[in-house]
């Protein structure tokens, strides 16, 4: 590898970490719907590079956490009903397909454990998107499918956007008994009533978030 190859990858790594801060401050908020990602402001704000920066929030765009406007530049994605519908249906194909699968006993107890670190996260207000996303994680890994893996957590980045604006309208104890449903389900072996409780796990998220938008 070439000195210049070193500094490809440190950049690469640099503009990933900035993508990942970025991501942080649209879901905490600092940047909403529609708002600008003015790049020279952020550089100066960070003292980095402006090229790092247009790189991160590529970064950002691949995740669909922004997109480009002609005239406009880098924007925060503004949710929409059909976004929303097209997001969700394909976590729901992906998880009930998973679910109808009868779990090995370490699956089970990955699902179980992930269920408790939600509980944990409840109790003390702190994680409790990471922990729902986790949770979820552990049902696609019932597909014994790397590739899976990797696609459930392609749409993670966009789902924590949408789980986070869903955290606001929502009690800890909502979320712990919407999962709590699913784990029940999953121990009985009774995997018809598993698959109904994602489908109407995921058709609440839906119907929150489109009543949001109205």
């Amino acid at each position: 590898m070439s000195a210049l190859d070193g500094l490809e990858v440190r950049r690469t790594t640099t503009a990933q970490q900035l993508a990942d801060g970025l991501s942080e401050r649209i879901m905490a908020g600092a940047f909403g719907p529609g708002d600008r990602l003015r790049e020279s402001a952020i550089a100066a704000e960070l003292g980095v590079a402006r090229n790092t920066i247009r790189e991160a929030v590529r970064i950002l765009e691949l995740t669909g956490l922004v997109r480009y406007e002609v005239n406009r530049g880098a924007v925060v994605i503004a949710p929409t009903p059909e976004k929303i519908e097209a997001l969700y249906t394909a976590r729901e194909r992906l998880e009930t397909a998973a679910i109808a699968r009868t779990p090995r006993p370490e699956q089970l107890k990955a699902i179980t454990d992930a269920f408790e670190e939600l509980q944990e996260a409840a109790r003390t207000g702190h994680g409790i998107v990471d922990r729902d996303l986790a949770f979820h994680q552990k049902i696609v890994a019932l597909l014994d499918s790397t590739r899976l893996d990797e696609f459930f957590a392609s749409l993670t980045k966009e789902l924590r956007f949408y789980l986070t604006v869903l955290s606001k309208s929502e009690t800890p104890e909502e979320v712990v008994a919407e999962h709590e449903a699913i784990v029940d389900a999953i121990r009985l072996g009774d995997r018809a009533r598993a698959v109904a409780e994602i489908r109407a796990h995921v058709d609440v998220s839906v119907q929150r978030l489109k009543a949001m938008l109205a």
